[in-house]
């Protein structure tokens, strides 16, 4: 029998109303692989969604209707092809890509409403959901 505490029970819990607050809050921060899926199978989906890598990783495979837009280039000039009340949801390589929260972070200070889809392409694939197919070069 070891003396180490158990991790799970070494804290207690937040209380159902704290816990329903947090989770609520994270809700309207961020979306899943399966929810944007099944949003995009809408006519219209809701949102525009942002492939937020660069343009190589897009043209090799990206999630059918997303539009290709680096962080870097999101400036007030070029998000003004949206209207202002248009809401971004933006997705990079996956959880271990730090670029959506980029984006997110710059649309926010754009005044743009946005949510990040932390499983990326990464977690797109994982669920089963096709890419599509890769742009080559002309010959």
């Amino acid at each position: 029998m070891s003396n180490r505490p158990n991790p799970v029970t070494e804290y207690p819990p937040p209380s159902s109303e704290e816990m329903a607050r947090d989770v609520e809050y994270r809700l309207r921060r961020e979306t899943d692989c399966a929810d944007v899926h099944f949003a995009l199978r809408g006519n219209p989906p809701g949102f525009v969604l942002l492939d937020v890598r660069g343009p190589a990783l897009y043209a090799a495979g990206h999630i059918p209707g997303a539009l290709n837009l680096p962080h870097r280039e999101m400036t007030e000039e070029r998000m003004a092809a949206w209207p202002a009340e248009t809401l971004f949801v933006v997705y990079c390589a996956g959880p271990h890509c730090n670029g959506a929260d980029r984006a997110a972070l710059r649309l926010a200070r754009l005044g743009r409403p946005v949510k990040t889809m932390p499983g990326g392409i990464t977690g797109w694939v994982d669920e089963g959901f096709a890419l599509s197919e890769p742009v080559s070069d002309p010959p």
